[in-house]
């Protein structure tokens, strides 16, 4: 465990927790992509099915729990508690364009030929791309509320400071995971236009951040 580490697992609990709160409480999942938080949950459950083999840290075994439940709290406050409020018109973004590569993806380029090891490196080409459906709908619907860009900040900055966290492992431990690492840098990439337009635009006070409408 090293300082990046430990901010990129806070700052991705604070993404997750603002997430659940913006919809908690303004009773709406408005501006929500519920595809992307279905990836997200389906990234958690395949990637942490070791806590049913492996022991490694008391803090392991409780933030593994915590992503799952809250993952599966927030799919089920968009699809459940406040399914009025879903935007699923423009929540269009098809997602067996990522399934699929990714499903196929992990079976060719893995460590080890065996079924927990797929599903974790399936996890982890899911996570560097299931964030498209949110910045997609953003795209689709021209704008986002602040509060939904917080969210979509602290979870590129935990992408961002998990790099980091790579960099000093392989510098003083000689650790370096390829696929890991790519898809961690596959990840960020996507966010570096939000990150611009959130500093330049959200951080000056506006309540809205408006993107570009696709043409």
């Amino acid at each position: 465990m090293n300082i990046f580490r430990l901010a990129g697992d806070v700052s991705h609990l604070v993404a997750i927790i603002i997430l659940c709160m913006k919809i908690w409480r303004s009773k709406s999942c408005a501006g929500i992509s519920g595809k992307s938080q279905l990836l997200f949950a389906l990234v958690f459950t395949t990637r942490y099915l070791d806590l049913l083999t492996t022991f490694i840290s008391i803090y392991n075994v409780v933030m593994k729990m915590v992503f799952l439940g809250l993952a599966y709290a927030t799919v089920y406050l968009i699809y459940m508690r406040f399914r009025s409020t879903y935007d699923s018109e423009n929540d269009s973004f098809r997602v067996e364009f990522l399934l699929v590569p990714v499903a196929g993806l992990s079976f060719l380029e893995n460590y080890a030929f065996a079924p927990l090891e797929i599903l974790w490196t399936f996890s982890i080409y899911l996570e560097s791309v299931a964030i498209l459906p949110q910045l997609f709908m953003i795209t689709k619907t021209g704008e986002a509320e602040s509060i939904t860009t917080h969210y979509l900040f602290f979870l590129g900055l935990y992408r961002a400071l998990y790099l980091a966290n790579w960099v000093w492992r392989y510098n003083t431990e000689g650790f370096f995971d390829q696929i890991a690492v790519v898809s961690g840098v596959v990840q960020t990439i996507f966010y570096c236009d939000f990150f611009y337009l959130y500093v330049t635009r959200v951080l000056r006070g506006s309540g809205k951040m408006s993107l570009p409408m696709p043409v």
